[in-house]
């Protein structure tokens, strides 16, 4: 995911910095935005045997066709920034007659920003209706719209439909249970949560436990790397995470004090009572796996 995410960090940034050209130029669209994606998504994109240029269909030329074993999976049309494809009908409507009349059953419509991956046909539906995943780079969260350009990627997309479905279904049920009251600190620990791990949150613990690992809640739960097997591990180790996350005076301050306590003996109910320190000053949330 990090080359994915580097390149659509890429993206957004050419937007910024030269959006008039994006907004009157496809061409340039196709070359610096979409090409980069789709690169970062595995496809070769200048190998003729996995995308081609202006493909020829009954209805026009589609301006690439994404090939798998020898056929065309999918195709691609791009517009330039100037256009609201998420508005307008008629360039979704244009991509769904290429597929529909070559048999292709997929097709990706992008302006460069936004995204929108559509199953060409299915009886007694309608054509919004057949929107598998939209994605907008320039507004939605970077790693929201990373994973779901996943799905686009060369090894994952013959499982767009069933992908898709799976992660509509998630967003409806996290919705549902937020209207429902669960918070989502709540929801995300109950789906992020190993079977069969027993973490228990510094609070609980008594003193005489062996720690397997660490980890901390800060926006969301990390893995700590463990210095060692011990209640004191676990408090160097959150002394380290901190640290990376600080600068100046305040980040020596960390420093001085994990490199005092590395060298002295500390006993677990002390190393303890420190941790929850840390909790309640640094607002962050801490378990500890036994």
């Amino acid at each position: 995911m990090d080359g994915l995410m580097g390149a659509v960090i890429s993206v957004r940034k050419k937007i910024r910095s030269h959006r008039e050209l994006y907004v009157k130029n496809e061409e340039a669209v196709k070359q610096h935005l979409i090409g980069e994606v789709f690169q970062a998504l595995g496809w070769e994109w200048n190998n003729p045997e996995e995308v081609r240029p202006e493909e020829r269909t009954e209805d026009g030329r589609a301006d690439y066709a994404l090939i798998l074993d020898g056929e065309v999976f999918a195709y691609v049309e791009a517009k330039n920034l100037g256009v609201n494809i998420i508005r307008r009908d008629e360039p979704l409507r244009q991509l769904a007659r290429y597929c529909f009349n070559s048999g292709v059953k997929y097709g990706i419509l992008t302006n460069g920003a936004v995204w929108i991956v559509l199953k060409a046909f299915e009886e007694g539906s309608r054509l919004r209706d057949r929107v598998l995943v939209t994605v907008n780079i320039e507004e939605e969260p970077l790693e929201k719209a990373v994973l779901k350009l996943s799905l686009l990627s060369k090894s994952r997309i013959t499982g767009i439909e069933r992908v898709a479905s799976l992660l509509r279904a998630l967003e409806l049920s996290f919705q549902g249970l937020r209207q429902e009251g669960y918070s989502e600190s709540m929801l995300i620990e109950y789906l992020t949560s190993r079977e069969g791990m027993n973490t228990l949150p510094i609070g609980e613990l008594r003193g005489d436990e062996t720690p397997k690992a660490a980890y901390v809640y800060d926006g969301g739960w990390k893995l700590l790397p463990l210095q060692e097997k011990s209640i004191k591990g676990v408090l160097l180790s959150v002394l380290l995470y901190m640290e990376k996350r600080t600068s100046g005076y305040e980040r020596e301050e960390i420093r001085k004090a994990y490199e005092h306590i590395r060298r002295i003996s500390l006993s677990p109910e002390t190393a303890i009572e420190v941790l929850k320190k840390l909790e309640e000053e640094e607002k962050l949330r801490i378990s500890v796996e036994i």
